[in-house]
């Protein structure tokens, strides 16, 4: 039966001296899945990508890429794999072309088809028409052509660490766009400090915190788990917390804001609350309800904000 599984670690554990960068991962990434690492500065999600890329020999554990046990198929899993790093790894002397023409002679490819993958990768990241030195691009399209370096090879896997990493949101979007494009075509293992990238992107999010995996599911199954939380914002004239005093259930949590309340709760009786504030002459000028956020996810499990990663 053909493996559905492009990556499985065992108990994968790195440690550098008394420090514990990775300590025990397990995780199986499907074929044609986008799988997240979503953690703090020095969670560990870098040092798990150079473990599986067999640029960092393991402590212990052990895992498989397509089916090669890293230490024993390096070569074989280097055949398979392409890498954007951390770093945006591009020769700003030269134009997108030249890169990528570069990467297809670090790969091997024969001067036809280095020819055609590059302008078919030009094309898919919409680079085709910056022939000027790289080094006169955005931070956005330089991303996006690290990405296409990774791709000329034609790998089965494409690691991506940080991948837009310190670009404006607009930028960030813009990648994401590319990334997409991508789904399904390979498997993609993408490390992120960004809660809505992997909220967007991924089918499966591992959450890692002080090198362990605390937290493993769906975007939807992760919020369902480990938030139960719901916001009610109210946007309304003469309206008090104090209006709720008599009301409220024990786990409300009601808050003044600019333009009305805010009501956080695990459970929400909507109508009664309109009932309420008609029953109080306030003129309800909007309503929103709120679902659970990754941001009240990793909160609620870590008690910290997500932060740029360098390790």
């Amino acid at each position: 039966m053909e493996n559905i599984y492009a990556i499985r670690t065992n108990d994968l554990t790195k440690k550098f001296g008394n420090r514990t960068a990775v300590d025990a991962l397990n995780i199986e990434i499907r074929q044609g899945d986008i799988f997240s690492l979503l953690g703090t500065n020095g969670a560990g999600k870098t040092t798990t990508i150079k473990m599986l890329c067999c640029l960092l020999i393991p402590t212990s554990g052990s895992a498989t890429v397509m089916g090669n046990e890293i230490g024993k198929n390096s070569v074989k899993i280097k055949e398979i794999i392409g890498v954007s790093p951390q770093e945006t790894a591009v020769a700003l002397h030269l134009t997108t072309r030249e890169n990528l023409l570069l990467m297809g002679g670090v790969f091997g490819l024969n001067r036809d088809l280095t020819g055609k993958r590059a302008r078919d990768l030009m094309q898919l990241m919409e680079l085709e028409d910056r022939k000027d030195q790289v080094r006169k691009l955005s931070g956005g399209m330089q991303r996006r052509l690290s990405i296409a370096m990774a791709l000329m090879s034609d790998p089965q896997i494409l690691f991506l660490d940080e991948p837009t990493l310190g670009l404006d949101p607009h930028a960030r979007k813009s990648v994401w766009n590319y990334i997409e494009k991508l789904k399904r075509k390979k498997t993609i293992l993408l490390t992120t400090h960004y809660l809505e990238e992997a909220d967007a992107l991924a089918d499966n999010i591992a959450i890692m915190d002080q090198a362990k995996i605390i937290a493993l599911g769906t975007s939807s199954e992760l919020k369902n788990k480990y938030s139960t939380v719901r916001t009610l914002k109210i946007s309304a004239d003469n309206i008090s917390v104090e209006i709720f005093n008599n009301v409220k259930n024990p786990d409300w949590e009601v808050i003044k804001t600019i333009s009305g309340v805010d009501i956080k709760a695990t459970e929400i009786d909507i109508n009664m609350i309109i009932d309420l504030l008609r029953s109080k002459d306030i003129r309800i000028k909007g309503i929103q309800f709120l679902e659970p956020t990754l941001n009240d996810v990793f909160l609620h499990l870590t008690g910290k904000e997500v932060i740029n990663e360098t390790v």
